[in-house]
């Protein structure tokens, strides 16, 4: 096959960890959009229609055409599914689409050949294509598990003989929650095993001289997924393969959640150059799914277009850090190792959230409600909510109220100075400030700087004790890679101290300024965009280095932006990615043509009585291809069996089988209570 593209050097996942590089692939024919080589990151999507329904299914396919679309996947779960694609693609082709079609194949090789024959590409899951998941542990010696291979060879050969055919593509899709028993007894429930689920089909395929395929590697945790598809693209340059990528973030949930773990999980992987298509997966319409798909990609395709003049600029900014520490190891999750400093950051506390309030209203303490203090004017005190920050930055300004005593107040070093009474108030530095002759607080003492900072002769200057923290942040276009060059670095210097990374987003020169609207319906207007930008962009930029175990506090400055959807922006980054769990974590699918009941609907009524189990992942599937494997590691989950049938599962026990969904939400409730993990919501 052609590798000539092929150049990430072992032991390394992308090009290159401080610029951003795109990792090159072979390009793949689908229908008359190909994919991969040079060509765009495409955006793709999924319909939610009974595929048996040509005219919903055809709708709703122009639908999502028209939101951005490229590539438009539907569900064929047998043979009458399959064979109805072609009527499907009938009449979208009279009606002047032409967008490839994308078949999704699970249990049903037999339908997956009728399918091949019709549309652009097929999609199979490996885990359940030839294989079964009951969850059985099965001691295979090496000539059982070759003869394994040897049987699912056999399964799979007319399928890829049919491609090769037809010329149609085929996307080889491992998902975390439904790798087979054959691959769990060998490898575990690993990356690993994510990955040699997909090589072992990948390496049938060229076997039979067959090289038109896509890869992908999806689960609902961004952490695993993260990991798996970098040792994917390892595994595959090591064997002379280059595969275009699939990303996404399978079952990701609907609204900010949903939102907020895509990006963390796909973002990280675009950051690194890595990705040629990308499918958001929202328990939304699927229309809804394109437009965030485009956000996400637009910055790359922009960084790609970036003037020599900044990309010198940016080289210069990041050239002290080439290599990654030696403790440092992409595939598996480590957190760095820093002290705890006042019994208040780093070590092994969560990471800290920081807003800015310093242009705020400081004469009115109801301020700090979007902050997650909820200001009484009755009883005259706060109450906390789930999410509340830790720091408030003040600047300059000094509130006219008196703060909790559980919220530390960060000033800048000469108001700090002179503030009559500093208990809770903590002083911020510029290197300059700190590494002169100043007074410090015994407790805290927090250093602004940037990443090149640390080369230079002030770092080598500083005070090193338990009380210094620094904050992080960068200005510059592959903002991200530079600041995981600092960490790096850090390593290397052998320096443990706390971080908070920092990043500012101004988005004045892409929108009207908000507070200049109009009406106060472009307002809303603006400023959901606005979310929305930054939901993403954060969730890339802090969520690509929390995934790594990088950071011990996050701060997003957002000025445009209400503090409210900073202070939930913040908290859902560190729920993504598992450094801080604040609520309830909900694993919902997107929903397909095989789904059993409105995902929507029914997502959003099990939220309004489960929200506030905080810690507590509950699995949302629409029929058993997504369940209860693909529920990964969720605590319960509610997951459709039948027409008007749920089945309610423990882990990946189920528990209660075919009950009517009129009573499966009250049923589970029971679960949980009976557990001992229910607790009452506080009434407000």
């Amino acid at each position: 096959m052609n590798t000539d593209a092929v150049k990430v050097l072992p032991g390394r996942y992308c090009n290159s960890l401080t610029e951003y590089s795109r990792f090159i692939t072979r390009e793949v024919n689908i229908g008359d959009v190909p994919m991969g080589g040079n060509n765009p990151i495409r955006i793709q999507s999924m319909t939610t229609t009974d595929t048996m329904d040509t005219i919903g299914t055809v709708e709703q396919s122009i639908r999502m055409v028209d939101a951005g679309c490229e590539y438009v996947r539907i569900t064929a779960p047998s043979i009458k599914e399959a064979q109805n694609l072609a009527e499907i693609k009938k009449q979208l082709r009279a009606r002047g689409y032409t967008v490839p079609l994308v078949a999704d194949i699970h249990f049903t090789p037999n339908a997956a050949e009728v399918a091949a024959r019709i549309v652009e590409k097929v999609r199979v899951n490996p885990g359940n294509y030839a294989d079964k998941k009951k969850f059985d542990q099965i001691d295979y010696t090496d000539l059982e598990y070759q003869g394994e291979l040897e049987r699912i060879f056999q399964k799979f050969t007319p399928l890829v003989k049919v491609c090769k055919e037809y010329g149609t593509a085929m996307r080889i899709g491992t998902n975390h929650g439904s790798l087979s028993d054959r691959i769990m007894s060998r490898y575990g429930d690993t990356p690993q095993g994510m990955v040699e689920s997909a090589m072992e089909f990948m390496r049938m395929c060229e076997q039979l001289n067959f090289y038109n395929l896509v890869i992908s590697m999806k689960s609902s945790n961004p952490q695993v997924m993260v990991q798996a598809y970098r040792l994917l693209v390892e595994t595959m340059v090591a064997e002379g393969m280059n595969y275009p990528l699939h990303l996404g973030v399978t079952e990701a949930g609907d609204g900010e959640d949903g939102r907020i773990k895509s990006a963390v999980g796909i973002g990280t992987l675009l950051e690194d150059g890595l990705g040629d298509t990308v499918r958001v997966s929202l328990t939304e319409e699927p229309e809804a799914e394109a437009p965030v798909a485009i956000e996400l990609v637009r910055r790359y395709t922009e960084r790609k277009a970036k003037s020599e003049k900044q990309k010198a600029k940016e080289q210069e900014l990041s050239a002290f850090s080439l290599q990654p520490s030696a403790w440092h190891s992409p595939y598996e999750y480590k957190k760095r190792e820093t002290y705890e400093a006042n019994v208040f950051i780093g070590g092994h506390l969560v990471p800290r959230v920081v807003v800015d309030l310093s242009k705020k209203n400081l004469k009115d303490p109801a301020v700090l409600n979007e902050a997650g203090y909820l200001y009484s004017p009755l009883l005259d005190k706060y109450n906390m909510a789930e999410q509340s920050v830790d720091f408030v930055y003040l600047a300059n300004e000094l509130p006219s109220f008196t703060l909790p005593g559980n919220l530390k107040q960060l000033y800048n070093y000469n108001t700090w100075l002179k503030l009559a009474d500093k208990t809770n108030c903590h002083p911020v530095f510029t290197l300059q400030e700190y590494i002169g002759d100043v007074d410090r607080s015994s407790k805290l003492n927090l250093v602004h700087l940037k990443p090149a900072d640390i080369d230079s002769e002030d770092f080598g200057s500083i005070q090193l004790d338990k009380s210094l923290v620094l904050v992080l942040e960068t200005d510059a276009l592959h903002g991200m890679a530079e600041q995981r060059s600092f960490f790096f670095k850090m390593e290397e210097l052998g320096l443990d101290v706390p971080v908070i990374v920092k990043r500012s987003y101004i988005f004045e020169s892409e929108s009207p300024e908000v507070g200049k609207s109009e009406s106060e319906a472009d307002l809303k207007s603006q400023i959901s965009d606005l979310t929305s930008k930054l939901q993403l962009y954060a969730s890339t930029d802090l969520g690509a280095l929390l995934v790594d175990g990088f950071g011990d506090g996050i701060w997003i400055d957002a000025p445009e932006l209400p503090t409210g959807v900073i202070t939930s922006t913040s908290f859902g980054i560190l729920q993504a990615t598992r450094s801080r769990i604040s609520k309830t974590e909900y694993i919902s699918c997107p929903s397909c043509g095989r789904t059993l009941f409105d995902l929507m609907v029914t997502t959003q009524m099990i939220r309004s009585r489960t929200s506030h189990l905080k810690g507590l992942k509950i699995g949302i599937m629409g029929c058993i291809v997504n369940g209860p494997g693909e529920m990964a590691d969720a605590d319960y989950g509610y997951v459709g069996s039948g027409t008007d049938k749920i089945t309610l599962y423990r882990g990946k026990e189920a528990v209660k089988k075919n009950i009517s969904s009129a009573n499966a939400l009250d049923e589970l409730i029971n679960i949980i209570k009976g557990d001992g993990n229910w607790i009452d919501a506080v009434q407000e």
